[in-house]
C-alpha cells in the first residue's frame, strides 16, 4: 500500500500481484504491447521469491527494458549484492520514505515528477 501511494502520487499507474509467480505472469501478459517501465520487487514472496522473479525477468529478452528495484527488509550486504548481480537496478531497505523511492527511481533513469 505504501509503495502504491508513493507511485500514484507521482503519476504512475500501479498494478499489484500477490506473489512472484503472479507478478511474472502479469508482466508476460503485457508482452509485446505495453510492458511496464518499473517493477518494485520484495525479496520475501510466496510461490516465487524476489530473486527468482528477477532471474525470470532477466531471462526473458522481451522484458529487457524493465527497471527493477528490490524493496525489502533484507539488510545484509550479501543479499543486496546478490539482488544487484541477479539483475536488480537498485535496492531499497525497509522502512523507507517516499523520497528514498523517488531518489532510487531517478538514479535508474525513471522520469520522476510530482503531480
Amino acid at each position: 500500500m505504501i509503495l502504491r501511494k508513493i507511485l500514484e502520487s507521482i503519476g504512475f499507474e500501479v498494478e499489484q500481484a500477490e506473489n512472484g509467480r503472479v507478478a511474472y505472469d502479469l508482466l508476460c501478459s503485457w508482452i509485446p504491447f505495453d510492458v511496464p517501465d518499473l517493477a518494485l520487487v520484495d525479496w520475501n514472496m510466496p510461490e516465487m521469491n524476489g530473486i527468482e522473479l528477477i532471474e525470470a525477468i532477466r531471462d526473458n529478452s522481451e522484458l529487457d527494458a524493465l527497471k527493477i528495484i528490490m524493496c525489502t527488509t533484507e539488510t545484509e550486504v550479501s543479499q543486496m549484492t546478490l539482488a544487484l548481480l541477479t539483475g536488480a537496478n537498485e535496492y531499497v531497505m525497509k522502512p523507507f520514505t517516499a523520497e528514498t523511492i523517488i531518489d532510487k527511481m531517478a538514479l535508474i533513469g525513471m522520469p520522476v515528477g510530482t503531480s
